[in-house]
C-alpha cells in the first residue's frame, strides 16, 4: 500500500499527508517555497520536481522510509466535511477545470441522467437550482462511498479519515493535524517545529486556490443546502470526521472545530 497522498520536501524537512479540498495547493507551494525560495510556476498538483511526491517512482522508497522511521515532522490538514463537500460540488462538478472541460469527463453527463443534477453552463452564467442539483450530488456521493455505484469513490468527496488513515496504518505517526479554517495559526506550528532551507513568512504567502473563478460561486449560506435527508446523508458518509476532528454536525452554519484534535485517539481510531 505504501504511503499515498503523502509528500514530502527535498530537504526532508517535512512531510505532509494531503487531504484533497484541505488547502493543499496552498500547503504544497508552501512546502516547495521552504526549500527553493520561489514559489512553484503552476499547479503545484503538476510539478514532477522540487517536491518528493509519493505519485513519482523515485521519491516512494524516500518518502517510505522516513515515514516508517518518523525521522521528520509529519503532518495533515482537515476541513468541515460541510463546507469541504460543498467546495467539492462548486469545483468539480459545477465548475469547469483548468483544462476547460469538464471533471472526469463523462462524469456530469452522467450525474445529469442518472440523478437530475442541472449544474448550468458557462454561457447562461451558471443559472441553476443550486440547492436542488447539490442535494441530488449528495446521494450520488453517498451512493459511491457506501455502494461503490455507479463508480468508486473520488478522493475529493471521500471521507478525510480515510486519507489520514492510510499514513497510519502503513506505519507512519503525525505529529500535528492544521485544520483550514485556522490555516495560518495551523502551518504556523509546523514550521516552528522544522527547520527549513528557507525561512516561510506566512503573512506574506499568497492563497493559492487552483479551483477558484472556474464556476457558479455559492448562493446560500452553507445550512440551507442540507435539510434533515442531506444531514443524515452526510452524518452517513462522514460520522467519523466529525468526530475525530471535533466538527460541529448540528449546526452546518458553524465552520470552527469545537476543540483540538486528539493525535493519540486519531492513532488509534485509524491505525487498523
Amino acid at each position: 500500500m505504501g504511503f499515498p497522498g503523502t509528500w514530502m520536501t527535498e530537504s526532508e524537512s517535512v512531510v505532509y499527508r494531503v487531504v484533497p479540498k484541505c488547502a493543499c495547493s496552498s500547503i504544497g507551494q508552501i512546502l516547495y517555497y521552504s526549500d527553493h525560495g520561489r514559489f512553484f510556476d503552476g499547479d503545484i498538483h503538476d510539478s514532477t520536481r522540487g517536491l518528493h511526491k509519493w505519485a513519482q517512482e523515485e521519491s516512494q522508497p524516500l518518502i517510505a522510509a522516513n515515514a516508517k522511521g518518523h525521522r521528520s515532522y509529519a503532518f495533515t490538514c482537515v476541513r468541515n466535511p460541510y463546507t469541504r463537500i460543498l467546495s467539492s460540488f462548486f469545483d468539480k462538478i459545477a465548475g469547469i477545470q483548468r483544462n476547460g472541460k469538464r471533471y472526469r469527463g463523462n462524469l456530469v453527463p452522467m450525474l445529469v441522467q442518472k440523478y437530475g443534477v442541472d449544474v448550468g453552463s458557462p454561457e447562461n452564467g451558471f443559472e441553476f437550482d443550486q440547492i436542488a442539483s447539490f442535494r441530488r450530488f449528495l446521494l450520488f456521493a453517498r451512493d459511491t462511498i457506501r455502494f461503490r455505484r455507479p463508480m468508486d469513490p473520488d478522493i475529493h468527496w471521500s471521507a478525510m479519515s480515510g486519507h489520514v488513515g492510510t499514513f497510519i496504518a502503513n506505519g507512519g505517526r503525525y505529529d500535528h493535524v492544521v485544520f483550514t479554517e485556522a490555516f495560518n495559526d495551523g502551518m504556523q506550528v509546523v514550521l516552528d517545529a522544522i527547520e527549513t532551507p528557507v525561512k516561510v513568512d506566512l503573512a506574506e504567502v499568497p492563497r493559492f486556490n487552483e479551483s477558484e473563478g472556474h464556476g457558479p460561486k455559492r448562493q446560500h449560506k452553507v445550512s440551507e443546502y442540507f435539510d434533515d435527508l442531506s444531514m443524515h446523508l452526510i452524518w452517513e458518509i462522514y460520522h467519523r470526521d466529525f468526530k475525530l476532528f471535533r466538527y460541529d454536525f448540528e449546526d452546518p452554519d458553524n465552520k470552527m472545530p469545537k476543540g483540538e484534535v486528539d493525535l493519540d485517539e486519531v492513532h488509534a481510531k485509524l491505525g487498523d
